[in-house]
């Protein structure tokens, strides 16, 4: 019996010395990933814009998804943004901090409860409030709130659509781009552009397209590339002073009906930003938040140098 007890303690104080170390080395990675960070010399000032797309593609009905939801990807890319927000603050020396991160709906919400909670995620951090607490707050804070807005957008189910283009055209200028700043755009959208209220048409030019369109335009065969080069299909440029304005498209979900419509998106998306003069850009598909991760937070973390 003496025999049994002792082993039984050996096996506990065998497992929870295992378990400490896992925690260990948990802590020990993330200590890790934030001290590679603190190496990095001479971080820009960072603004960051959030843009996300609210139309009937987060609907888990129409577009159901075993892995994982639509809107539910999208919290985990904005997760992963403001993660990598705080990071990058609370790395920086407490004299040159002054960072900003922002969310915009496009058209604003009717609701004005809801309208105030995406105003308190316009947050500014300067030497005078950059409290390591109060940073470490922020992903916590657009965690709750990001929830909300796509819970609110589901249940009352009236998708009008997203006006992208039409927040380049009006808003982007002015609510995105800041002097002495690294100005990051970052659009959480399946890629198509619809609003009831920014349907123009300029020849083969337009500042909408729909899977609809895009099988309208013959753009579902293998000469997709040549029908827009030679028949000059595209988005209509909303402006051309976009300069000093970063963009990273997150969620491109084409109809897989269609195997030309990811490339037919990607590259109609890649002619207007550059005709816009966009500084840089990236486009990634509809990943996982657990894949996509490591990519959101290279991109804002490692090159913000």
């Amino acid at each position: 019996m003496m025999k049994h007890i002792c082993l039984l303690i050996v096996l506990i104080y065998t497992l929870n010395s295992c378990k400490s170390d896992s925690l260990e080395n948990i802590n020990n990675t993330s200590t890790l990933e934030e001290e590679v960070i603190k190496l990095s010399p001479n971080r820009p000032n960072l603004n960051i814009s959030i843009l996300i797309d609210l139309s009937d593609r987060i609907n888990p009905k129409k577009y159901p998804n075993p892995a994982m939801n639509y809107f539910e990807r999208d919290l985990g890319y904005i997760h992963s943004i403001v993660q990598s927000f705080e990071w990058h603050v609370r790395n920086k020396r407490s004299l040159k901090i002054n960072d900003h991160i922002q969310l915009y709906i496009d058209p604003e919400p009717a609701d004005n409860d809801l309208n105030e909670k995406i105003n308190s995620l316009n947050i500014t951090f300067t030497k005078n409030n950059a409290k390591r607490e109060l940073i470490k707050r922020t992903s916590t804070l657009y965690d709750s709130i990001s929830n909300g807005i796509y819970k609110s957008a589901i249940k009352d189910g009236n998708y009008i659509g997203s006006d992208i283009w039409g927040f380049f055209k009006t808003n982007v200028k002015d609510f995105c781009i800041q002097k002495d700043y690294r100005n990051i755009l970052i659009i959480l959208t399946d890629g198509y552009l619809y609003h009831r209220d920014s349907k123009l048409k300029e020849k083969n030019l337009s500042s909408y397209l729909t899977p609809q369109d895009i099988r309208r335009f013959k753009l579902n065969k293998s000469d997709w590339k040549d029908r827009i080069q030679n028949q000059g299909f595209g988005f209509i440029a909303a402006r051309n002073d976009l300069e000093e304005l970063e963009v990273l498209v997150l969620g491109i979900n084409p109809d897989a009906k269609n195997p030309y419509e990811q490339d037919v998106i990607i590259q109609y998306w890649s002619d207007w930003l550059t005709k816009m003069n966009v500084k840089g850009f990236e486009l990634k598909t509809a990943n996982l938040p657990a894949n996509m991760d490591k990519i959101i937070k290279e991109y804002i973390l490692n090159k913000s140098i």
